[in-house]
């Protein structure tokens, strides 16, 4: 049976600029380490968020030469730790959009899994709050899981949430865990960002780990905070509110085993043709 071990979720506030953002990130992440974290997952976008087509472009950066993608693999290396990159603004060669790429970097400071964000964020809320960013993204079109010492990890990102289809696919693919970094809006999280990652643990019997973005950025884009941990059960753990900072849980993989054993949802699946 597979040890307990210690996660740490961050919690940022990104500006338009790599620099010091990546400071901050970097900074959290030793911090996490120093308390004992195996697992360091960091938010959706953590070394930028910009607004606008030109301004996202401007910041973003091919893999090869990404400050930050290098930072981290360093950061692996020097700590020892696991760690999730949040996500990326990418660009991609010959391509006129980006990639919003997460990735797994192991111990060694290797990549080990990468991930491009499926569900693009075409919506129009209250207030004229509005956005399109399948005029700037190009979407993935592969679901990933990677496997630690601890057990498989689902990869997704932000939006991704709202789709359970693509984690009830993660949790047969042997997903124990499933990482959702997001830059969640305030409009919405207040509505739904609790309730959606305690579905989708209640749902597939895995452990959720949502680090997120937090407060105002530019142009007055405001994120809703709240990075989670939350158990198989669909308990929350941990809980980061609205401040930058780091949240950490001691996760026992039995606990997917016991949830799964209450209630074999993953075992009844069937097929159906529709009305």
């Amino acid at each position: 049976m597979t040890n307990p071990f210690r996660v740490a979720c961050l919690q940022v506030n990104a500006g338009p600029d790599i620099a010091p953002n990546l400071a901050v990130a970097l900074d959290l992440a030793r911090r996490a380490r120093d308390g004992g974290a195996d697992l360091i997952l960091m938010p959706e976008c953590v070394t930028a968020i910009n607004f606008g087509r030109d301004a996202t472009l401007a910041a973003a950066r091919t893999e090869a030469d990404h400050p930050a993608l290098a930072a981290f693999r360093d950061l692996a290396r020097d700590t020892g730790a696991w760690i999730h990159g949040g996500s990326l603004t990418v660009r991609l060669p010959g391509e006129d959009r980006v990639a919003n790429r997460t990735y797994m970097i192991d111990p060694t400071g290797a990549v080990i899994a990468r991930y491009d964000k499926i569900h693009m964020f075409d919506v129009d809320l209250d207030g004229g709050e509005s956005y399109r960013e399948s005029k700037l993204y190009k979407p993935g079109d592969r679901a990933a899981v990677v496997d630690t010492p601890w057990g498989r990890l689902g990869l997704s990102i932000c939006y991704d949430l709202r789709f359970p289809h693509l984690y009830r696919a993660l949790a047969h693919a042997g997903a124990r865990f499933l990482a959702v970094p997001a830059a969640f809006t305030r409009q919405t999280g207040r509505a739904h960002w609790h309730v959606l990652l305690r579905a989708r643990a209640i749902e597939t019997g895995c452990y959720v780990f949502a680090p997120a973005q937090c407060g105002t950025h530019v142009q007055g884009r405001e994120t809703f905070g709240h990075a989670l941990i939350v158990d198989p059960w669909g308990q929350v753990l941990a809980d980061a509110g609205e401040d930058v900072g780091v949240i950490s849980a001691t996760i026992d993989p039995a606990a997917v085993d016991t949830a799964r054993g209450r209630i074999p949802a993953l075992t009844h699946d069937v097929a159906f043709e529709g009305p």
